[in-house]
């Protein structure tokens, strides 16, 4: 699938990965696995809601924001995917969103009933711009403007610290190791982290792990290689890890040809159709 790729505003650095804006026809039978990572996906539905199914459970939502989590979300795509996607750390959901990415734990949230983000009035704007350059303005234009409102504080600078290491490591620290560097007990950093991300120390460093796996595997990496590279004891371990993430296995999951938002490569701007 081509895509179209946006920058953020530099304002917004280390709050927003990127914007990915995407439209696609499709087979109606046709679903997407949208696979866990170490950001928070919001996604900005045009022309039809998202159908999405979770946990045992499915809805639509024309603005979502999903939580950390370590199983893939569904969605059913009925033939047609518009509009765009973008990734927040999780100090960009509690200054974009107005809550912590704990408070999302375990769920996917309707965005337009959150306290920051995009309302319904700015969504419609996006949706209705003439292109993908507007659109992408709009959502700067948008995002800088809850910023410089945002009366919720940051994520204290341990828990920051410990989340970039998390994911500057991609996964490879230990959680004892992790807690030593920001000099808490185990225990301390499993509790104050939880509360914080939705997700334990954990399950975070097998996150980090199994994205930049994704990354180095969807470059063209040898899985062997890829296991190696990754920190995984070895393929084997690699492919066990990844099914429980993706639902299936690294070839399956390699074939979807949908926009993820982790995922290095840029697509060329202007080559879809708004």
């Amino acid at each position: 699938m081509t895509s179209v790729v946006g920058r953020p505003h530099p304002a917004l650095a280390g709050l927003v990965d990127r914007y990915v804006g995407f439209r696609e026809d499709l087979d109606p039978r046709a679903i997407h696995h949208g696979l866990p990572s170490t950001t928070v996906t919001v996604i900005l539905a045009f022309d039809e809601p998202l159908d999405v199914e979770w946990h045992g459970g499915r809805q639509r939502f024309w603005t979502l924001a999903g939580a950390l989590h370590t199983r893939p979300a569904i969605v059913h795509t009925h033939g047609f995917q518009h509009g765009i996607q973008l990734g927040l750390s999780p100090m960009g959901v509690r200054l974009l969103l107005g809550l912590t990415a704990g408070d999302l734990r375990g769920a996917n949230a309707d965005h337009e009933l959150l306290p920051g983000g995009v309302d319904r009035a700015t969504h419609a704007r996006i949706t209705q711009a003439p292109d993908w350059p507007a659109r992408f303005g709009l959502l700067d234009e948008c995002l800088l403007g809850v910023l410089a409102r945002a009366s919720r504080p940051p994520v204290p600078d341990d828990l920051a610290e410990a989340w970039r290491l998390v994911v500057a490591g991609g996964g490879r620290l230990g959680v004892d190791a992790l807690a030593a560097r920001v000099g808490w007990s185990r225990r301390h950093l499993s509790t104050r982290f939880r509360a914080e991300f939705g997700v334990t120390p954990k399950e975070a460093l097998r996150l980090a792990r199994f994205e930049r796996a994704h990354r180095l595997a969807g470059a063209g990496m040898p899985l062997g290689d890829v296991a190696a590279a990754a920190g995984y004891a070895d393929q084997a371990h690699l492919t066990r890890e990844w099914r429980g993430f993706a639902g299936r296995p690294p070839a399956a999951t390699l074939a979807e040809v949908f926009p993820i938002v982790q995922d290095e490569g840029d697509a060329t701007v202007g080559t879809l159709a708004a």
